[in-house]
C-alpha cells in the first residue's frame, strides 16, 4: 500500500488531485445526476468538518465535490489495498482508519488535517445506517471540532442507498439530492470541554442532520 503520510501534509489541489477529483465528479454526475443546495454554506476558509448522512458506501463520493474546496477523509482500511482504488483514494485526500478499533493514529491525522485549516470530511454516524431517524451519535466528530475550533456542516444526502444498497457490488443509476444546513459552532471552551458540552452539542449535530436529510428525501 502506497503511504499515505504525506498526503495529510499535501493541502494544494495538485494537478493529480484536480484529475482524480474530477474523473470521481464526473462518474458520480452520470450515474447519480446530483442537485445541490446550500454549497455556499460550506465555510470557504478555516478548518470545517463536513458532516453528511451515511446510508451507502458511495456517500463519499458525492461529498468529493459539494464544495470546491479540497477535501480530505477517512476511508476504510483495506480499501487502500485494492488496486487502482487505493491509489485513488489517496490522491483524493483519503487515509485509512481501522474500524471497531481506538485508531488513535487516524484520528491524530484527522486533527492534524483540521488544525492546517483544511476541509475534513468526516460521517458523524460512523458506519453505515438504515432509516429516516438519526440515532444519538457518538462524541467524535464533536470532540475533535472542539480540539480543532473546527465548524461542523451537517448534510443529506438521499437516494445513495438506491444508487448502492448495503450488499451491492457495484453502484447503480439513481437520482441523489443533496442539501448542505447551517453550519454549527463548536463547542466553547477554554480548557478541556465537558461531557455535557459534548453531548448537547452532538445532540444539535444529530437534529440538524436529521432534518437536512428529510429536506433531501422531500427533493
Amino acid at each position: 500500500m502506497s503511504a499515505p503520510e504525506d498526503l495529510v501534509l499535501n493541502t494544494q489541489r495538485t494537478l493529480i488531485y484536480r484529475v482524480c477529483r474530477g474523473i470521481v465528479a464526473m462518474l458520480a454526475k452520470l450515474l447519480f445526476q446530483p442537485t445541490v443546495e446550500g454549497s455556499e454554506r460550506i465555510p470557504m476558509s478555516g478548518p470545517v468538518i463536513i458532516a453528511p448522512i451515511h446510508r451507502s458506501n458511495v456517500d463519499f463520493a458525492v461529498s468529493v465535490f459539494i464544495s470546491p474546496r479540497k477535501v480530505f477523509f477517512m476511508a476504510k482500511h483495506g480499501l487502500f489495498d485494492v488496486p487502482v482504488l487505493g491509489p485513488l483514494l489517496i490522491r483524493l485526500g483519503a487515509f485509512p482508519v481501522r474500524r471497531g478499533t481506538a485508531d488513535r493514529e487516524s484520528m491524530g491525522r484527522a486533527e492534524e488535517v483540521l488544525r492546517r485549516g483544511q476541509a475534513l470530511v468526516l460521517f458523524p454516524e460512523g458506519t453505515r445506517k438504515d432509516g429516516l431517524t438519526v440515532e444519538p451519535l457518538h462524541d467524535g466528530a464533536m470532540f475533535i471540532a472542539a480540539r480543532t475550533k473546527a465548524w461542523v456542516v451537517p448534510v443529506g444526502i438521499a437516494g445513495t442507498d438506491k444508487a448502492m444498497p448495503q450488499g451491492a457490488k457495484l453502484p447503480r443509476f439513481a437520482k441523489v439530492h443533496v442539501v448542505i444546513g447551517t453550519p454549527i459552532a463548536p463547542p466553547e471552551t477554554t480548557g478541556r470541554v465537558s461531557r455535557s458540552q459534548l453531548q448537547a452539542k452532538s445532540e444539535e449535530l444529530r437534529a440538524a442532520l436529521e432534518s437536512v436529510y428529510h429536506e433531501a428525501l422531500s427533493r
